[in-house]
């Protein structure tokens, strides 16, 4: 495994970051650890774009469209 220093963070910084190990029962290099791997190693998510570009083609809007009765215009009276 490598050693990673970091130099220059803010003192809030290091403060939330000890907070939250002592929160979670850790030392704040095993917290650090943590947020790394959380954020650089995790899937990254899919923008609501992707999603719906991901999305297969099923038919044509028209297929899809709601026809109304005439009939069924006494319901909304």
């Amino acid at each position: 495994m490598a050693n990673l220093v970091v130099r220059n963070i803010d003192n809030e910084i290091v403060k939330a970051l000890k907070e939250k190990a002592g929160r979670s029962g850790h030392s704040a290099e095993a917290e650090h650890r943590l947020i790394l791997a959380s954020v650089l190693l995790m899937p990254k998510k899919k923008s609501f774009a992707e999603v719906l570009a991901d999305m297969p083609d099923v038919g044509n809007d028209n297929d899809f469209e709601r026809l109304q009765e005439l009939d069924d215009v006494s319901v909304f009276n």
